[in-house]
Formats: C-alpha cells, structure tokens, sequence
C-alpha cells in the first residue's frame, strides 16, 4: 500500500520537528520505505504494518504532550508485478 501520510499536532507550539523527527523514526523503526515532502511523508509497505506504524505516530505524539491531532491519508494500493512506486514511475516513463 502507498500512503501520503500528513500529522498535525494541534495547539503544540510553532515548530512541529519534534513530531516530524519522532514519527520519521517510528517510520524507519518499522522498515518502511518512506519520502518527506513538503506537506508529509509519502509512506510504502504491506497494509497493517503501515497502518500500525501510523497508529504508533499517533500514540507517540499524544505521549509527548499533544491533546490533539489532526491527521490527513490518502491511500493507493495496485495490483501488478510492480513492486514499489520507483519501479511503477520508471515502467511508466519507458
């Protein structure tokens, strides 16, 4: 599955790195193929581990002080021998 994941702790102060470090790290923790944008994280792996490894963002960001959080997915999978999405936009581009 591919996920544009974006977290935005509520009311946390005016810098967010703490969240963004400590979430890249979960990420990272759980062998997820994983991008920073501008406006989240493009996140790649099988279904539940992503979607445990967003759960323990969530959980991790509330345990460093936030009372709220606001959270965007956007959720792709495909069926094909494509592997991962650098091989699906470098097929494409062929």
């Amino acid at each position: 599955v591919q996920v544009d994941f974006c977290v935005i702790p509520i009311n946390a102060g005016e810098s967010l790195s703490p969240y963004i470090a400590e979430c890249q790290q979960i990420l990272d923790d759980a062998g997820l193929h994983c991008q920073l944008h501008a406006f989240g994280t493009n996140i790649e792996g099988e279904w539940e581990v992503v979607m445990a490894a967003i759960k323990h963002c969530h959980q991790r960001i509330h345990e460093m002080g936030a009372a709220r959080i606001h959270t965007q997915l956007k959720i792709g999978s495909r069926l094909s021998n494509l592997s991962n999405s650098s091989n699906m936009w470098r097929h494409d581009r062929l």
